[in-house]
């Protein structure tokens, strides 16, 4: 990715890679995207956090030009959404949710024909590949039929194909949905080492922890627009505190909890068999003294979640 450019004492940052404005998407009776608006600069991981149904992998359809918008502009890249959709996929990797592989081939060739497509030059095209394996740990696998991969292994070898023209941007769809921890760890372990090598990198998940420890920014979606957006950290800061006091009951119980603080304004969330009361940190002494033995733990960024948009997180 280039550096930012300077001209004496001024620094010119680059340009944001995403610009999205008012961005809508209807399919039939349905709204899909409504009035997005999404500004990401480059060189983070941006992550769009929300549970299936909110419109994420409808808009990464349109940011790689596979849907058209009814309202609203995209650029990415500085090319203008679908008008310019050749010249920005040149520049950018995607990673499909569903895997798209042909299993036919080997790995190699799978990365190999991706090479092709992106009009990689001829002459750097092995050692394109070459990386691009490397990167996502598959030189050892190369030879083997992609049928014969394991779930976690298919993935890595999407990502591989992702990379095989050092796009500026790439574009994760759920990369680690249908994972098990170990296997999701490894490929969060990649998406970092991208981050950290200055790529650009739009997430879209539903899984509270990936967004937690991967990604610079998050936008909490639902049902199509922004409804938040900020640093995991100031996110939590700024809607949940620092603490939550969980109280575990029957449903009486926990609906005495609600009401005993919703008067004294605090907010709470339920988590099944209990409810948390957010900004526990700010709780009086006299209004704990009332209040069922209960247990401390750090505000999360699912508190928030739940909080903004009455929707829990599911794995």
């Amino acid at each position: 990715m280039a550096a930012p450019s300077s001209v004496g004492d001024v620094t010119t940052p680059p340009p944001d890679a995403l610009v999205l404005r008012g961005v809508v998407k209807d399919f039939e009776e349905v709204r899909a995207v409504d009035g997005l608006d999404l500004v990401v600069p480059a060189g983070i991981c941006m992550g769009l956090l929300g549970p299936n149904g909110a419109g994420k992998s409808t808009t990464m359809r349109m940011l790689t030009g596979q849907a058209i918008p009814t309202a609203g502009s995209l650029e990415v890249l500085g090319f203008e959404v679908p008008r310019h959709s050749k010249q920005a996929r040149a520049r950018m990797g995607v990673v499909p949710q569903r895997e798209n592989l042909d299993d036919d081939l080997t790995v190699r060739q799978n990365v190999e024909l991706w090479a092709t497509l992106l009009r990689v030059p001829r002459r750097s095209r092995d050692a394109a590949v070459d990386r691009a394996l490397a990167a996502a740990q598959l030189t050892e696998r190369a030879g083997s039929r992609a049928v014969t991969l394991s779930g976690g292994m298919k993935r890595r070898l999407l990502i591989a194909r992702a990379l095989v023209h050092d796009p500026q941007l790439v574009l994760l769809d759920e990369p680690t949905v249908g994972l098990d921890p170990q296997v999701r760890g490894d490929i969060w372990t990649l998406i970092d080492r991208l981050r950290s090598e200055g790529v650009t990198i739009l997430m879209s998940t539903h899984y509270i922890e990936e967004a937690e420890r991967l990604c610079d920014d998050v936008a909490v979606v639902s049902h199509g627009r922004v409804i938040a957006r900020g640093t995991p950290s100031a996110l939590v800061a700024e809607h949940a505190g620092v603490e939550a006091l969980e109280v575990y009951g029957p449903p009486d119980r926990l609906e005495q909890v609600e009401e005993l603080v919703a008067a004294h304004g605090f907010r709470t969330r339920r988590t099944g068999p209990s409810v948390s009361v957010l900004r526990a940190e700010a709780l009086p002494a006299a209004l704990l003294d009332t209040l069922p033995d209960g247990v401390r733990r750090p505000a999360n960024l699912e508190d928030v979640f739940v909080l903004l948009t009455g929707e829990r997180l599911e794995d």
